[in-house]
């Protein structure tokens, strides 16, 4: 038999239960003037990593890509953008340019502008060639465009002409890509020899870029010329 103690203890577990019941499914407040903490997070990895790729971050890829007016919206003011390359699978970051810039120059107080050398310029134009030849084979965006550390080394002793052992040349293209993998266009060489030639490579060495540099080396190889003719004359005055 309950005593009216039990009736009163179990009225107030019940009510104890439904507050519980009603805190659970309560919906948080929601600034509807906040960007949404996914939009965010996305645009904020972009910014970190400057580029995503979706064969190494698929959700990530998918977010940018399917929200990427709403991305460059939070970019904006920062004189930012981010680019789609939906073909090859990439979201990449770029500088925001005025449309009334005509130079090539810019500067930007969040993003380092970062030159490559003379040799970094030559593998990046050697590892395109292997790239869009991949792709006029394969298809754009099919697989991965590989190359064997082999190649790259006959393709640089061409150019850069031969260190003097084969360990001095395998320790130069080492350093080589182990730079180019820092600006996301390589990635780590596998143990059959073979590097992978990232997606972003395609939008490094776009032609302008490729015709400046045939320019530079053109420019160099008459100044190697010149000076080995004074060499040879300066030579030739000595012994006479």
């Amino acid at each position: 038999m309950k005593s009216i103690f039990d009736e009163l203890t179990a009225a107030d577990h019940e009510t104890s239960e439904e507050a519980v019941d009603h805190v659970a499914t309560q919906t948080p407040d929601i600034d509807p003037d906040r960007t949404a903490s996914s939009l965010r997070d996305a645009a904020k990895q972009l910014l970190a990593a400057g580029l995503i790729e979706a064969a190494t971050a698929g959700r990530l890829y998918q977010q940018l890509l399917t929200s990427i007016a709403d991305v460059n919206q939070i970019l904006e003011p920062l004189d930012l953008c981010a680019r789609a390359d939906d073909v090859r699978g990439l979201v990449y970051l770029a500088v925001r340019k005025e449309q009334d810039d005509g130079g090539d120059e810019w500067s930007h107080p969040l993003v380092r502008r970062q030159r490559l050398t003379l040799e970094q310029s030559l593998l990046v134009a050697i590892l395109r060639q292997y790239f869009i030849s991949y792709e006029q084979d394969s298809g754009i965006g099919r697989g991965e465009a590989r190359v064997t550390l082999d190649e790259l080394m006959a393709q640089l002793q061409v150019y850069l002409g031969d260190p003097g052992s084969e360990s001095k040349e395998r320790k130069r293209l080492g350093n080589l890509l182990d730079q180019l993998k820092g600006h996301g266009l390589v990635g780590i060489p596998d143990a059959h020899g073979r590097v992978e030639i990232r997606p972003m490579i395609a939008h490094v060495a776009n032609p302008e870029n490729l015709k400046s540099l045939l320019a530079d080396f053109i420019s160099m190889s008459k100044e190697g010329q010149t000076a080995d003719e004074i060499d040879t004359d300066t030579d030739s005055g000595e012994h006479r």
